[in-house]
């Protein structure tokens, strides 16, 4: 499996709280079947204050301790980057990585707010969209609007965007609202990659084995290793070749 959103860079948002922690859920991941791994501190303007040279230089303090402490798994690093007209400059200024790219596409890791559907937000797609930037929606799932309208995100698909859902939204722990969206969603055919979204190791650990095995029980394997192996792959492939040319 390879998980593509976390938050296990120490110290650097609401994840990983210091190294400790850090090397404990990378070898949480790596027990669980996770072989490659993306991390994704927060970009949120007024909150946390990531660019790519803050959160470039926080990966390389990590993979220097997960080498001294054995931790044979691959990662790189990308951004969890709250929707904000603050991000179109930082785009142009190539403050912001991306998770990859692929069929010509950059994709961004975009957030929401759980509260609501910002207004304006489809302005922001259809520039992202201009620039040849595919968001990946992060846990629609766990967004108020589409929990109480989920026909809200047919919008979002439209415009192209791409969807991620959370792990532990599909095995129960955020709720039974957040369960059965995911569960329509997969069905639906909507979500394109599961992730763990991890952030701590007591209330949201990086286990993404327990949802695989709900999907494969949902819909197939085949699905199962769309969602958990072969997009994640897809999407991410270019940033671990640069990660490997760049050693």
């Amino acid at each position: 499996m390879i998980d593509i959103h976390c938050h296990l860079l120490p110290a650097i948002d609401d994840g990983a709280k210091d190294l400790d922690e850090a090397l404990s859920l990378l070898r949480m991941s790596l027990a669980d079947g996770v072989t490659r791994l993306v991390v994704t501190p927060h970009i949120h303007a007024g909150r946390f204050h990531n660019n790519k040279a803050i959160i470039d230089a926080a990966l390389v303090k990590l993979k220097a301790a997960m080498d001294v402490e054995n931790i044979e798994l691959a990662i790189a690093a990308a951004a969890e980057v709250r929707i904000d007209a603050e991000i179109l400059p930082m785009i142009e200024q190539d403050k912001i990585p991306f998770l990859g790219e692929y069929v010509g596409q950059k994709f961004l890791l975009l957030e929401m707010p759980h509260s609501h559907i910002p207004s304006g937000c489809d302005k922001l797609i259809k520039w992202l969209k201009s620039k040849d930037i595919t968001p990946l929606i992060a846990h629609p799932e766990r967004n108020r609007d589409i929990l109480a309208d989920p026909d809200k995100i047919k919008m979002f698909q439209r415009l192209g965007c791409w969807f991620q859902l959370t792990a532990s939204s599909l095995t129960g722990g955020f709720g039974e609202r957040c369960q059965q969206l995911s569960i329509k969603l997969l069905k639906e055919g909507v979500i394109d990659v599961v992730a763990s979204d991890a952030h701590n190791i007591k209330r949201r650990p990086s286990i993404l084995s327990h949802a695989y095995q709900q999907v494969s029980l949902l819909l197939n394997e085949e699905s199962a290793d769309k969602l958990f192996h072969r997009n994640p792959w897809n999407i991410t492939q270019s940033l671990f070749v640069e990660h490997e040319n760049n050693a």
